[in-house]
């Protein structure tokens, strides 16, 4: 898997996000340089997204940073200038959980999306957790059935498998759909896999990641090549 330099850390994550066993997050807010976190929680705009701000502010609190809430819940709140331009200046970019598919339909073909792409190519962290790490690969994991769609491909020929259990085998069912030269990430809740500025693919909380390719069992280390 290859994707251009880029100077910023990309972090995605099973699901869970913001409780306990997530401490990862603390290393995130450190290496992003600052003291603040911009929290998209638009995968939850039918499920009372301001209670998933209000989660992700009691989380951080802990770490001593502050969280603003980016409300941007439709396609017209992506467009809207003022928007993409709080994520330009952000320097830890948080995208939360929820429907996939409505977060997709909202940030596909938006300046908010090209807003997150370009802060972190400038050096920002990007954080995304289920519904959110789904979106962010190229492939995306369809929840309605695990076939595969166009996810907005910020990394390529990565397909993110959020709330993967190992003894769940419906969990699998994407292998048998996936492409050629598809990597499928399954990764577990309370668990993250980074990409650090180099390139370099690593693991982080309470799981393990499993990687498939071609129907095999490949290694961070093929993920990073």
């Amino acid at each position: 898997m290859t994707t251009e330099d880029v100077t910023g850390i990309l972090a995605l994550i099973g699901g869970a996000e913001w409780r306990p066993g997530c401490d990862f997050d603390a290393e995130l807010l450190e290496r992003s340089g600052g003291r603040e976190v911009l929290v998209l929680p638009t995968a939850a705009a039918y499920e009372r997204p301001e209670r998933a701000v209000a989660t992700a502010r009691a989380w951080f609190e802990r770490f001593g940073a502050e969280v603003r809430g980016l409300m941007v819940l439709s396609h017209a709140d992506a467009r809207a200038e003022a928007n993409a331009d709080a994520v330009r200046n952000a320097s830890f970019v948080y995208l939360g959980g929820g429907s996939p598919l409505h977060l997709l339909s909202v940030l596909k073909g938006s300046e908010l999306f090209e807003a997150i792409e370009q802060a972190w190519r400038a050096g920002a962290v990007v954080a995304g957790s289920s519904a959110g790490a789904m979106v962010l690969g190229d492939p995306m994991v369809d929840p309605r059935g695990g076939a595969l769609t166009v996810g907005l491909g910020l990394v390529e020929q990565l397909a993110v498998l959020a709330h993967y259990d190992p003894e769940n085998t419906n969990n699998w069912r994407t292998l048998e759909l996936a492409p050629p030269g598809v990597v499928v990430a399954g990764i577990p809740e309370r668990t993250a896999l980074v990409r650090d500025p180099g390139g370099k693919w690593r693991t982080a909380g309470e799981g393990e990641v499993a990687l498939r390719l071609d129907g095999e069992t490949v290694t961070l280390e093929r993920l990073s090549s």
